[in-house]
């Protein structure tokens, strides 16, 4: 299991995010510290040149939490299947669970992954 955490400020709410107009922790901010967690819990299954993208995440944002809270997201590998690798996430603050989810990525080939993306055939 890894963890990311981050201050509630006025950068990240709802508001300076346009995700609602209230100075509250965000949701996408919170998938995003989800997600960092689970970038770091997936290294030590990748190689050299390897790296990892999201394809799926479903969560549940349950509390808000207000401008100077301390927020936690931790990410746990619940399964894989040869390069795709399932997360369970939770995230909480000072004082209570604030959200919960899932999410799936896949282990890539770094330079393979940029070239199809750069690629005129996109094959």
């Amino acid at each position: 299991m890894e963890t990311a955490t981050t201050s509630v400020t006025i950068k990240n709410t709802a508001k300076a995010v346009k995700s609602g107009n209230l100075d509250v922790f965000s949701t996408p901010m919170m998938i995003a510290l989800m997600e960092e967690a689970a970038c770091k819990a997936i290294i030590p299954l990748l190689e050299e040149g390897q790296t990892s993208v999201g394809v799926a995440i479903a969560v549940e944002h349950t509390a808000a939490s207000p401008i100077g809270a301390k927020i936690t997201a931790t990410a746990h590998i619940t399964a894989t299947d040869k390069r795709k690798v399932i997360f369970e996430l939770a995230a909480h603050d000072d004082a209570n669970p604030i959200g919960k989810g899932t999410h799936t990525r896949y282990i890539v080939d770094t330079e393979a992954f940029m070239n199809r993306l750069y690629s005129p055939d996109k094959s």
